[in-house]
């Protein structure tokens, strides 16, 4: 079987103040703000020189972010053109989901796994809407 094909997809990252954390990106590194979703904002959406970033609105029922340095983010997103056949790679290599595939919406399936130092990764396929 061949390895499948891996594309980064996006950085999901979880902020108490989602619009003051995407405003800090755009400010210092020149992101580029591409949506705000909900109201009020649960999510801001970025395109960080051409990662898209995520950045979640979370309350106080989320744990505080590790003193840094620490390790891990909230997970990486990696998409593949056919999830089933990532599934079945990643399995066989005997690395284990944390959460199988999952129909999100009709254009997103998911699966997650946990990979080094604590590191959610996220394997997605995107279809077009």
């Amino acid at each position: 079987m061949a390895t499948p094909t891996y594309t980064c997809e996006h950085v999901h990252l979880r902020s108490r103040d989602a619009v003051a954390a995407g405003h800090f990106y755009v400010e210092t590194f020149g992101a580029r703000e591409t949506a705000r979703i909900g109201t009020p904002v649960s999510r801001v959406v970025l395109d960080l020189g051409g990662l898209t970033l995520f950045i979640e609105q979370v309350g106080d029922e989320i744990a505080p972010a590790a003193t840094p340095p620490h390790r891990g983010i909230e997970h990486l997103g990696l998409r593949v053109p056919d999830i089933e056949a990532a599934v079945a790679d990643l399995t066989a290599r005997g690395i284990t989901l944390v959460a199988g595939i999952t129909q999100v919406n009709p254009h997103l399936r998911t699966a997650f796994l946990d990979g080094p130092d604590g590191v959610r990764i996220e394997v997605l396929e995107r279809k077009p809407a």
